[in-house]
């Protein structure tokens, strides 16, 4: 409790020692921002059941949605907000467990900042995870079926943080988090904001990225996480997520991705994503469909086509798990250790 008292205290003091000379614009000046983007997509598995459970797009032979996301933001002198909320499956699918809330809608980001100065900002509030390489937003990520590594890891932390550039090309992020992944406040039972979060973001050279991440809590455990990516050439690009998770109540698991991509031309880009999960001993936590003990190889190859602001995304995806039957046949009642899918989305982003 001395730590959070301390590090809000900081918040505090450093949000009101601004210089006597600096003015705040009014309201009118800087515009609201409104943001957001609108899914679809078709899936059949080939097993003709819903083999495959990572997060999101898990109809099966159904012309189904993902979700609208609607998103607001402000920016007046040093001071901004962001609002974002999502409607329909893929939103809601995202409360612990899946749908328990019983609403259609999701707060994916609700949170305000600070620029103290130009170098360190301060931000509170709900916001999308710093850990990992894939998002909730089907217009970030490049795969509409996720990986594993996503499923597994948290999707949102409620906290506090403070972020210092050095440069242009180095960063460090540091903050407190409320105990629980995904949800606005600590546990019910046990509340406390005794989550610590890091992250340490480099750029070596141009067109390369690299995020180091830590999120340490004695709830949801420790995941050390390394996100970067490398734009090769105007064509290539790679990147790769590796993490490691551990304690906690959650699933305890390690794995890597892979994520080579090639534009072919100005409107289509051809992607892979190579994964390999191990999950590890659990309480509780996501459902991946992996028990302990087990591993999966799954490869996803996927296309972008863009059309402005409209993009198609086919995939065809296998996943093969190495030691124990995990999915199901055709046939409904014998199991086997490979399935596939075929899907055909439809993102709008605006």
């Amino acid at each position: 409790m001395k730590k959070v008292i301390l590090l809000f205290s900081f918040f505090s003091i450093a949000a009101f020692t601004v210089k006597a000379q600096d003015t705040v614009k009014t309201t009118s000046d800087a515009p609201l921002v409104v943001y957001g983007s609108v899914d679809t997509y078709f899936k059949y598995d080939f097993a003709k059941h819903p083999n495959i459970q990572t997060s999101f797009g898990s109809d099966q032979n159904s012309v189904s949605i993902g979700m609208i996301d609607l998103g607001l933001k402000k920016k007046v002198g040093k001071a901004s907000f962001v609002g974002e909320m999502s409607f329909g499956p893929r939103g809601q699918e995202q409360s612990i467990p899946a749908g328990s809330n019983g609403d259609s809608y999701h707060i994916q980001n609700l949170y305000v900042s600070y620029d103290v100065t130009s170098s360190l900002n301060l931000t509170a509030g709900y916001m999308a995870t710093f850990v990992g390489y894939e998002v909730i937003s089907p217009v970030a990520n490049f795969n509409y079926s996720t990986s594993y590594l996503f499923t597994a890891g948290p999707f949102q932390n409620a906290g506090f943080k403070a972020t210092y550039a050095f440069s242009d090309k180095v960063s460090l992020m540091a903050g407190i988090f409320n105990d629980n992944w995904n949800t606005y406040k600590s546990n019910s039972n046990t509340p406390e904001v005794s989550t610590f979060g890091a992250q340490l973001f480099v750029s070596p050279v141009k067109g390369w990225t690299a995020y180091l991440n830590l999120a340490s809590g004695k709830y949801s455990g420790t995941i050390l996480d390394l996100t970067t990516a490398y734009q090769v050439t105007d064509a290539f690009k790679l990147g790769l997520n590796a993490a490691r998770k551990s304690g906690g109540g959650a699933l305890n698991y390690y794995g890597y991705a892979l994520y080579p991509q090639l534009a072919v031309s100005k409107v289509v880009t051809f992607g892979l994503r190579e994964e390999y999960f191990k999950a590890k001993a659990t309480n509780s936590g996501p459902d991946v469909g992996i028990s302990p003990g087990n591993s999966v190889f799954a490869s996803t190859l996927t296309a972008n086509i863009k059309a402005g602001p409209l993009t198609f995304i086919p995939e065809v995806r296998l996943d093969h798990t190495k030691n124990v039957d995990s999915f199901i046949k055709s046939d409904g009642t014998t199991f086997t250790k490979s399935a596939s899918q075929f899907l055909l989305a439809a993102v709008y982003a605006f």
